[in-house]
């Protein structure tokens, strides 16, 4: 008889404080992040016949590179797997991160946490442990995002482990903007947190707005495939605040609309070829059946 195992995973967005999650920052000061999944789905199949043979195959609902965690994502349903719903969601986190460092990209946790718990997520990274802060936004905080913030997916697959080795090179050698930008995303993710928490919405659009900024001083490049697009949407107060999604320099971005805007912000990614990722919030993290 053979046996078939389906995991399901979402993908994530981060709202500010990515970057800081990586080494050795995260050892030398400690990062924070704050993030959330989405209705946006890493799926893997397996099938396992009567002489135990395996056979593995995966969809993604979005694509590779898009600065929306599915190589993290695609680990964690790996692991789940193969480990055929043997293991904790905490064991799952576990060795997916102990998987990454095997292939040597290991640097960031936060992909294997998101995808497993879902929903909004603050964590705190202290060397090579995780911390989940207790975090809960507001229904009218989520209500509001969930309306004026657009995913937009460039086109552009990035290349992160490019982008990651050239600025941690740069901090390597002590580079004072690196530093400094990667100190004012960390302060950005706790500004977030605070703002969803208490239905602040200037401070959320002023945590994004600090990412950007802390951003440009590490890779003024990361955003660079974006500008030309979003920066009149910015000028023209249709979009208040914005930052890319993962890496950068290239894959996704998100948008945060101003009340009137929305429309208009769609029309002009349309425009220049992205496309809108329709999106809401995962709540449930990994799911696996077995059949």
């Amino acid at each position: 008889m053979v046996r078939r195992i389906e995991v399901r995973v979402p993908v994530r967005v981060d709202l500010a404080g990515c970057w800081t999650n990586f080494q050795p920052y995260a050892s030398d000061f400690g990062g924070e992040v704050v993030n959330f999944a989405i209705d946006r789905y890493i799926k893997c199949f397996m099938e396992v016949d009567e002489g135990g043979e395996k056979r593995i195959e995966y969809s993604s609902d979005v694509p590779t590179g898009s600065g929306l965690g599915t190589s993290g994502a695609m680990n964690v349903e790996l692991i789940a797997t193969i480990t055929e719903d043997e293991k904790s969601p905490e064991d799952i986190t576990k060795l997916s991160y102990k998987f990454e460092e095997l292939l040597k990209n290991s640097e960031e946790r936060q992909n294997q946490w998101d995808s497993v718990k879902g929903g909004f997520n603050h964590l705190l990274f202290l060397g090579d442990e995780v911390e989940e802060m207790p975090f809960e936004p507001m229904k009218s905080s989520k209500n509001w995002l969930r309306k004026y913030f657009i995913i937009a997916y460039s086109g552009n697959i990035h290349k992160s482990r490019d982008i990651h080795k050239k600025v941690w090179m740069d901090y390597k050698n002590q580079n004072k903007n690196v530093l400094e930008g990667l100190h004012c995303i960390r302060v950005a993710a706790r500004l977030m947190a605070n703002g969803l928490q208490q239905d602040r919405r200037e401070m959320v659009v002023k945590s994004l707005k600090d990412v950007v900024k802390g951003v440009d001083l590490i890779n003024s490049e990361i955003h660079d495939p974006f500008r030309e697009v979003i920066e009149p949407l910015i000028e023209n107060k249709h979009a208040v605040a914005w930052k890319a999604l993962g890496a950068g320099c290239g894959g996704s971005v998100g948008i945060l609309c101003s009340p009137s805007g929305r429309k208009t912000v769609i029309e002009s990614i349309e425009e220049a070829g992205w496309e809108n990722i329709e999106w809401d919030y995962d709540e449930q993290g990994i799911k696996i059946e077995e059949r």
